[in-house]
């Protein structure tokens, strides 16, 4: 899945050459020549002001300037700027800027960007942006620097250098390290993919959300239970190192009531060899029947597996367990604590438990 855009812009006339021809017989031929000549010469302004296009000082041929600074109430036209620009809807550039560019709504730039952009809606560089752009909804680009920060997402069609920060989604090939409320997508990951949700790369070795779809990755599905006699059919995937953890299952020891399980988390694979490697956990499990008052733990494992066939592993170990549940909600699921105490109807403990199961490797 890849997103391209392109942008056409024409607000302007492209320049027209004049050549004089090369023999000049008189003094009028010479002057048409360094006339045209100076017409043909890029103009540049300290300082360009204005409303909209074309009421500025820099007027008709506001297209054809690059400025040192710029500020306009509502929307500027450019060829080039390498100060600051600012504008209180948007930023219109035809060839590249440097410096910083702020605008209300957009900064649209048709070739390339380097230092700081500031957009409220969106920051939109059609080639590469080499710094930081900070948008209230997205970032669009071919390449990106340093920094794409953006309230829903960061769109790019070829690499981000740095990081990829958004409320939603981030979407690269190439890339260091993306961090989503929801949803990452990108090719080959250097560092970190960190969202909410899913992780999809063919490349990445630590990613941490709930679900990875890592194509170089591992993906399995398990069956678990544990000290209380919950039984847990989960998936887990993620890259060679980082994996997410996601499961239901019953608790199977509870004689008053029925108790229906979900867990969710996130592990690590320590390879030692092979055939044989270690999975730490950290996973919040939820016990329910569905009517009022809760049951919540909270894990830490340390699960010894070994790979007995190319796509079946067991794995079994010792954990510590922090629960905190209501009256009637896991009353005699463990006997032995380390620490325990209770407060009104609410009970908390601290003890030793284990996990075990297998792995069957998609």
């Amino acid at each position: 899945m890849c997103l391209n855009f392109h942008l056409n812009l024409d607000t302007m006339n492209k320049y027209t050459n004049i050549f004089p021809g090369i023999f000049m017989l008189n003094f009028f031929f010479l002057c048409f020549s360094i006339t045209a000549f100076a017409q043909t010469e890029e103009r540049t302004s300290v300082a360009h002001i204005g409303l909209i296009y074309p009421l500025s000082t820099n007027g008709k041929n506001a297209a054809d300037y690059t400025n040192m600074f710029s500020l306009h109430a509502i929307a500027g036209l450019s060829k080039a700027e390498t100060g600051v620009a600012i504008s209180g809807i948007s930023l219109l550039i035809k060839d590249s800027a440097k410096g910083v560019q702020i605008s209300g709504v957009s900064n649209i730039i048709l070739n390339s960007s380097q230092g700081v952009q500031i957009a409220g809606i969106a920051n939109i560089t059609r080639h590469e942006s080499r710094g930081i752009q900070i948008a209230g909804f997205m970032n669009f680009g071919e390449e990106a620097g340093a920094v794409q920060v953006a309230g829903f997402g960061n769109v790019t069609s070829k690499s981000v250098k740095g990081l990829q920060l958004s409320g939603f989604l981030n979407r690269t090939e190439d890339v260091n390290t993306q961090i989503s409320g929801f949803m990452n997508i990108a090719k080959n990951v250097k560092g970190v993919q960190l969202a909410g949700l899913i992780n999809i790369a063919d490349s990445s070795d630590y990613p941490i959300g709930l679900l990875n779809f890592v194509k170089n990755g591992e993906k399995s599905i398990s069956l678990t239970i544990d000290e209380t006699a919950t039984t847990m059919a989960s998936f887990r995937s993620g890259g060679r190192v980082l994996y997410g953890i996601l499961g239901v299952g019953y608790n199977l020891k509870n004689d008053d009531k029925s108790l229906y399980g979900i867990e969710a988390g996130l592990g690590a694979h320590i390879t030692v060899s092979n055939k044989f490697r270690i999975n730490t956990e950290v996973v919040t499990q939820t016990l329910s029947d569905f009517k009022s008052g809760d049951h919540f733990k909270n894990t830490l494992r340390i699960l010894p597996a070994f790979k007995i066939l190319p796509q079946l592993e067991i794995f079994g170990g010792p954990s510590l367990n922090y629960v905190d549940y209501s009256k009637g909600k896991g009353d005699g699921l463990i006997s032995h604590y380390l620490w325990k105490e209770r407060r009104g109807e609410d009970f908390r403990g601290l003890y030793f438990g284990f996990n075990a199961g297998m792995h069957f490797i998609l």
